[in-house]
């Protein structure tokens, strides 16, 4: 491999999301794209306390329904930056006419800290499938493996290892494509990402071990969110359980 290339695979290609992203899709994604236009860049990349304590005060309800701050969320992290993109996408289509929050559904949304496998957001901020199955069980849309039937704006889980669950490592983004470089695939991708926060990234597409891709086609089932039992325990054992790939797409519905 050139010293170039190598390097490029190293630090991954990084930009600002700034300006709109402009990218051609299929008619159920656009919504994703759209959404993320109305994103804040940069911000910084954190885990800590202050990234969650910002993450939940950007996220409200008042009587009018879910009240969203996404500059407020930063410093952010990559299931935080999503989430956000999932939330505005539900006000757009509220402000669209398509479906209403109640306030109890509104409020099931929001951040407080719950734990992983906990209500709406511990359950797409879990290791492992955590989104992908939230997806699944709200009935939102589907899931999925192949990379040839991926579109932007498709919602991705990368694996970095062979890991899931407990010693895994991961990040969770939209997709928004391959590009190649010199005759190598990169996969482009919107998140919060290290270390400038929000905006998108490249990574060499052979650097991902497997990832999960879903589609958000009946968002109007997130109407659904009050009626999730408290706990999914799948989901609140993958912080002290190792699970496999076949164990993941049973419980997410892919066959």
């Amino acid at each position: 491999m050139k010293k170039g290339l190598l390097l490029l695979s190293m630090l991954a290609v990084m930009s600002s999301c700034a300006a709109p992203i402009k990218v051609a899709t299929i008619p159920q994604n656009q919504n994703v794209i759209s959404a993320i236009n109305t994103m804040p860049s940069g911000g910084g990349y954190s885990t800590r306390s202050a990234a969650h304590n910002a993450l939940s005060r950007s996220i409200g309800v008042n009587s009018g329904g879910l009240l969203l701050s996404p500059k407020v969320a930063r410093p952010s992290y990559c299931s935080g930056a999503t989430y956000l993109v999932l939330l505005e996408m539900v006000k757009a289509a509220e402000a669209r006419g398509e479906f209403k929050l109640s306030q109890q559904e509104a409020l099931a949304l929001c951040m407080t800290g719950q734990a992983d496998g906990v209500n709406a957001w511990g359950r797409w901020n879990a290791n492992g499938p955590g989104a992908a199955k939230m997806i699944h069980d709200l009935k939102l849309g589907y899931n999925f493996e192949s990379y040839a039937k991926a579109r932007p704006g498709d919602f991705m889980k990368i694996f970095w290892t062979d890991e899931i669950g407990k010693h895994e490592h991961g990040h969770l983004v939209v997709y928004l494509g391959i590009h190649r470089h010199q005759e190598v695939d990169y996969v482009r991708f919107w998140s919060s990402n290290q270390p400038k926060g929000y905006g998108m990234k490249s990574v060499l597409k052979t650097s991902i071990k497997w990832a999960i891709f879903s589609r958000v086609t009946q968002l109007e089932n997130i109407k659904r969110v009050d009626q999730l039992s408290v706990k999914d325990p799948f989901l609140a054992d993958m912080l002290t359980h190792r699970f496999s790939r076949a164990e993941v797409r049973k419980k997410v519905g892919i066959h």
